[in-house]
C-alpha cells in the first residue's frame, strides 16, 4: 500500500534480491495528483516497471494524465494531455551510475516523482495554444478575437523599409 502523502515512493528491497531479469509491475492511477509544486495533473495513470539488472535496478514506465494550460495567443487557460515513458537505471553502486546519477537508496525506497515531473514537463509545449487557428487578442483594446472582431488594424510600420513591402 503506498503512502498517500508519498504515493510515488516504492519500496524495491524485494527486486533487489531476486534473480536478475526478475521484474515488478507498480501501477497508478489518480484522478488528481500534484507534482513538486508547479505541476498539477487530471485523470494521471500509467505504470511503472522496476526490473532487476547486473547493475542496478532498471525503471521503465509509460505515463499519461493532463494539465492546465495557458494559450499564449489569447490567454485563455486549457486543458492539454500529456503522454511520456520513462527509462532510467538505479545503479547498485558508484560503478555502474549512468548520466542521471541516480542510485538505489540504502532504505531500498526509491521516489520517482521527480523523475515524473521532469518527464511530464519535457512534454509541455514552449508555446501553447488551446488551438492550432487562434487569433489571439487584439493588440490596440485587449478584445479576443475568436470572440468577436473589434475592427482594430495594424498601423502602416514606419519603418524605412515599410516601403520594400509593396515590392513583394
Amino acid at each position: 500500500m503506498p503512502n498517500p502523502r508519498k504515493p510515488f515512493r516504492l519500496n524495491v528491497g524485494f527486486i533487489i534480491h531476486e534473480e536478475v531479469g526478475d521484474s515488478h509491475e507498480f501501477p497508478f492511477e489518480f484522478e488528481k495528483v500534484k507534482l513538486e509544486d508547479d505541476l498539477e495533473l487530471h485523470g494521471f495513470s500509467g505504470a511503472a516497471h522496476v526490473g532487476r539488472t547486473p547493475q542496478g535496478l532498471l525503471v521503465t514506465g509509460k505515463f499519461s494524465g493532463e494539465t492546465a494550460l495557458e494559450c499564449v495567443r489569447c490567454l485563455k487557460v486549457f486543458d492539454h494531455s500529456l503522454t511520456w515513458q520513462i527509462t532510467e537505471l538505479y545503479a547498485f553502486d558508484e560503478r555502474s551510475v549512468s548520466d542521471s546519477g541516480l542510485i538505489v537508496p540504502e532504505d531500498a525506497h526509491i521516489d520517482l516523482e521527480p523523475l515524473l515531473r521532469e518527464y511530464a514537463l519535457l512534454e509541455v509545449p514552449i508555446n501553447p495554444l488551446h488551438r492550432p487557428d487562434c487569433k489571439g487578442l487584439c493588440p490596440v483594446c485587449g478584445q479576443d478575437l475568436n470572440i468577436r472582431d473589434c475592427g482594430h488594424r495594424p498601423q502602416e510600420d514606419e519603418s524605412p523599409f515599410s516601403a520594400l513591402k509593396k515590392l513583394l
